[in-house]
């Protein structure tokens, strides 16, 4: 079975504070988690940085075999050649990723529901609290 990769964006306002979320795994259950901040961005950036994330982190464990998991469809069709590309800042984004999807002899990218995607939905909002919530006082004054 190829790895599993499920990735999400979240931005609190749009463009607003971001993070990405990611969950990797294979028929043994869950090798890596992550949950970061990415700054201010829009979600559709948030979720190709999600998606870039999820491709390195791949190719640093070894791995040949990838099938993505996204509930962005806008990303979904824009990576499988369904939608053209048309946000000048996603370009870079989009390029970077076809460059990384080309490192694998096999990488299949399928849309799914939200409700299945709910972990990498979790560390991406994680992301966002834990960055924002750094170097606030306990109690407000």
């Amino acid at each position: 079975m190829p790895l599993q990769i499920f990735t999400d964006g979240a931005a609190r306002g749009n463009p607003g504070p971001a993070g990405i979320g990611v969950v990797i795994r294979n028929d043994a259950g869950i090798l890596l988690e992550v949950a970061d901040f990415i700054g201010k961005a829009t979600n559709n950036v948030a979720e190709y940085m999600a998606f870039i994330r999820g491709l390195e982190e791949a190719l640093d464990m070894g791995e040949k075999s990838i099938e993505c998991f996204s509930d962005s469809e806008l990303l979904v069709k824009q990576i499988n050649g369904e939608y053209k590309v048309k946000n000048e800042g996603l370009t870079p984004l989009f390029h970077h990723a076809q460059s990384l999807i080309k490192k694998f002899k096999h990488c299949k990218v399928y849309h799914t529901a939200r409700e299945e995607n709910k972990s990498a939905d979790k560390l991406a909002n994680r992301g966002i609290d834990e960055e924002t919530t750094k170097g606030t006082p306990l109690f407000s004054r």
